[in-house]
């Protein structure tokens, strides 16, 4: 056991548990933010996607020990901002939302893009959602909402 002191969601937060426990645990058992999902538990389907210091990771393959100092924002607290409101209204309007396991990652996948790249092209899209699976909407609503969100979020990335 170890205490792991980082900033989650905006506040400085300490978590006493084994170094090696898979981030993804910590934030659904010790912190109780379940919106990250366990879909493959091998870093392959996005479903427990957050972002580490502005990128995408996957909280499933990533140790408690890797995050201390380090800014972590899940997609509860990523709820909270006005880009959440524009990237959520674009997958809405695109019907790019069905059963629900792969959006938060589809989401965050989303932000982590249109941070680092505010104009990207389809191809950049689909490049931006790779680590992401939807066994249910295709990959074409999800494109087209991202494109949505670019051009209704214009000034927000």
């Amino acid at each position: 056991m170890a205490e792991v002191t980082f900033t989650l969601n905006g506040e400085r937060t300490t978590v006493d548990a084994p170094l090696n426990m898979r981030f993804l645990d910590v934030l659904r058992v010790k912190k109780n933010l379940t919106g990250q999902k366990e879909g493959c538990g091998e870093g392959e389907c996005g479903a427990c996607a957050i972002l580490l210091d502005g990128h995408i990771v996957n909280s499933c393959l990533l140790p408690l020990g890797s995050v201390s100092g380090r800014d972590v924002v899940t997609i509860e607290g990523f709820k909270q901002t006005e880009r959440f409101r524009t990237i959520q209204e674009a997958f809405v309007h695109e019907g790019a939302v069905q059963c629900g396991i792969c959006t938060p990652g589809m989401v965050i996948a989303a932000e982590s893009l249109l941070r680092h790249n505010p104009r990207p092209t389809d191809e950049e899209i689909r490049i931006g959602l790779s680590g992401n699976l939807c066994r249910c909407t295709g990959y074409n609503m999800i494109v087209a909402a991202v494109k949505r969100a670019t051009k209704r979020g214009e000034g927000l990335w």
